[in-house]
């Protein structure tokens, strides 16, 4: 291998990738049905990668950055299938998930992703000159990964937390996972607070910021202490049905009854609206996109550096067309007719290349995180539903199913496009092959896939998706396949609460006007709809742990302003990043992997005298509130491992911390006293005696 061709992709990068990819797309599909979000993996896949490499010897930036390609996969996967495949259980369509199904659907829409996006790479990175955060994010993270000993200990001591405190509370159940309290005032207007003590959603709350969390929780807020106590006052009596089995319930069940019928569909009208604003106002980089796409050749690579190699075009059309063929086949098997299942592929097909130029454009503006794949799902949906209303007609009960699997290969691949394009800044960044790359992705795509099935079926089993598997659990609310399954059902006439998605349509045009007021206003803070959507949508347990997180996020960023003047914020939060990002998958592994061996302790916990629960509530609380401080604790310093014998700095160095140094400093030397205490006079004798021959002595200190 010469320095024009550096090793890149080799066999132990594959490897390495592909078992973070099973990993990480696991806990994003947990972490995805539980509180409707899922986290972006290149960052915590290349610290791992660069503490696992070096241990074997002789890694390089470039090796490093083909794992971190191939394990960002699992997060595009599994927001593509979460998003949209648990539809097909919630309309009753099927009673599990089908492995070669789910395989089929999820990891061929991840490939024709990569292809898409394969003819934009130029255009969008090199001559629009885009940003891409996330994969300039990487890149940086790349470089200066040098020593990753700290971040690779910071993010297992988070994983191994947030594996205990799963273990503990949803194994062993020393204390409820969630509990709320609730009561009535007056005669209707209820009252209602619900915390969740989930490690995970706390991390979730610190990698998407302050801004975002408290619009969820806002979200929160605005269904359970405005339109609850709202429509239990006002509109109940216009539901008889709904109204007498009120009759009697406490203050949290009628909460619960009414936010479950009718409270919730209010979230799906504000994402509705949502993901139709998300597509107008980008209705200029949309063309552009596809502008981009459509114009791009083939082109020879002979003499082309080997950071300029894309995958051969003839290549990516053969692929995409034998890509769409088993689709084409999957699609016939559903409707069984030719020429409905020719529409569907040729819909896919078009709306496929058009949306993925559109998530890879959104990705270089505003990066993967901020991407709006559910929207462009969304519109997929209801585009594919009215054509197929005009073929198959109302009632038709195959039309939902079928505009709910376009919309499935579309969403994965529109979210592995831009996530290929993000890990392609960072490799044109670090001087990576870009072919090498989007195969690597393509890897990493149907490997995520291949989990997905049974991952989805241990969670359907364990907690039920929409619906609570038995008595005594709480449902896992996947909110965005579960708007995808009221849309598709609303089009072809399936009872829906409109009235409630009107109310949701128009709350959500109320936050796009803020929101443009706020961006033409220049202001920092934005509303972005889908996030207040969401937080309507899901339990409002859920978007407390959420916003905890973001107000540590919060509280992180303006302690680095005050200590490290003219510092970049974001960067000194890394390791509280990675440690977040470290509880997320701790605890999310651990959920998938107890789900069989023993009954998930998710149930919500009243509040009773029983002293029991009142101990186990205070326990929960207390262990809560200390990882909520290691969080943020994990920004001003980082303690020394055991093994070594000087004593670390803060972050950002002593100079600029000196009151943390102290504090280092101080419990090093009190533990050195400890130690040297717990000696005899004699043990300390002869270590003196051994110190002192080693005086004068040559010794090879490799650099940690």
């Amino acid at each position: 291998m010469n320095a024009q061709d550096p090793a890149q992709l080799t066999v132990r990068a594959i490897i390495l990738s592909l078992v973070l990819a099973v990993l990480l797309a696991a806990a994003n599909a947990y972490l995805g049905l539980f509180a409707g979000l899922t986290v972006a993996t290149a960052i915590p896949a290349a610290v791992v990668s660069m503490g696992v490499l070096r241990l074997l010897g002789r890694s390089n930036i470039l090796e490093n950055n083909i794992v971190a390609t191939g394990a960002s996969a699992a997060s595009s996967i599994a927001a593509g299938t979460i998003f949209t495949i648990p539809a097909l259980v919630i309309m009753g369509h099927w009673t599990r998930f089908d492995y070669w199904w789910v395989l089929a659907i999820a990891g061929l829409g991840g490939l024709l992703g990569v292809l898409f996006s394969v003819p934009l790479r130029r255009t969008l990175i090199i001559d629009q000159k885009l940003q891409f955060p996330e994969g300039v994010a990487t890149a940086e993270v790349l470089k200066v990964g040098q020593d990753p000993g700290r971040g690779l200990k910071a993010m297992s001591i988070a994983a191994a937390t947030g594996a205990f405190f799963k273990l503990a509370l949803s194994g062993f159940r020393f204390s409820p996972e969630s509990f709320a309290s609730a009561r009535f005032f007056g005669e209707r207007t209820i009252g209602f607070f619900g915390v969740n003590l989930s490690p995970a959603l706390l991390g979730v709350g610190f990698i998407v910021g302050f801004n975002i969390a408290c619009l969820q929780f806002v979200g929160g807020a605005l269904s359970w202490w405005v339109f609850i106590p709202f429509y239990n006052n006002f509109m109940v009596d216009q539901n008889p049905a709904l109204a007498a089995q009120l009759v009697g319930l406490s203050a949290e069940d009628a909460a619960g009854l009414i936010w479950g019928r009718q409270v919730r569909y209010i979230g799906v009208g504000a994402m509705l609206i949502g993901g139709l604003w998300s597509l107008w106002s980008l209705r200029k980089s949309l063309l552009s996109g596809i502008r981009t796409g459509m114009s791009m050749k083939a082109g020879s690579t002979a003499g082309v550096p080997h950071t300029e190699q894309d995958l051969p075009m003839k290549a990516i059309l053969v692929g995409i067309a034998l890509f769409v063929l088993p689709l084409f086949a999957l699609y016939y098997l559903v409707v069984s007719s030719f020429g409905i299942a020719l529409a569907m592929a040729i819909i896919m097909v078009v709306a496929g290349f058009v949306f993925s130029s559109v998530s890879g454009y959104m990705a270089g503006l505003v990066g993967s995180s901020n991407n709006p794949v559910s929207g462009i799902t969304i519109s997929t949906i209801l585009f594919a539903s009215l054509i197929l209303l005009a073929i198959l007609g109302k009632g038709s009960t195959v039309g939902p199913v079928a505009a709910v699997m376009i919309g499935a290969v579309i969403c994965s691949a529109a979210a592995v496009a831009g996530d290929n394009l993000q890990d392609l800044k960072a490799g044109q960044i670090v001087g990576a092959t870009p072919w090498r790359q989007q195969v690597m992705l393509g890897i990493g795509a149907i490997a995520s896939a291949a989990i997905m099935a049974p991952v989805l079926n241990l969670l359907l089993e364990a907690y039920g998706i929409g619906t609570p598997a038995r008595e005594g659990v709480n449902a896992l609310a996947a909110p965005q396949a579960t708007l995808m399954a009221s849309v598709a059902g609303g089009i072809f006439g399936s009872g829906l609460p409109w009235n409630m998605v009107a109310i949701g349509v128009i709350v959500g045009a109320i936050v796009i006007v803020l929101d443009e007021y706020l961006r033409r206003t220049g202001k920092s803070w934005r509303a972005p709809v889908l996030a207040v959507a969401v937080g309507i949508y899901l339990p409002f347990e859920l978007t407390t742990p959420i916003f905890a997180g973001g107000v540590i996020a919060a509280l992180a960023t303006r302690w680095h302003r005050r200590r490290t003047p003219g510092g970049d914020p974001e960067a000194l939060k890394q390791m509280g990043l990675l440690f977040a990002a470290g509880l997320i998958a701790g605890e999310a592994i651990v959920g998938v992997l107890i789900i069989r061996g023993s009954l998930p302790n998710n149930s919500t916990y009243k509040y009773t005298s029983n002293l029991r629960y009142t101990l186990q509530r205070a326990t929960g609380m207390i262990a809560f509130a200390f990882i909520m401080w290691h969080v943020f604790h994990m920004h001003g310093w980082f303690h020394a491992d055991a093994w070594m014998q000087s004593v670390a700095e803060p972050l950002g160095g002593a100079h600029r911390q000196p009151e943390a140094q102290m504090q280092i400093l101080r419990r090093a030397l009190v533990e050195a006293r400890r130690e040297i205490a717990r000696l005899t006079d004699e043990e300390r004798l002869e270590a003196r005696y051994r110190r002192l021959l080693e005086y004068g002595k040559f010794k090879d200190a490799t650099a940690r």
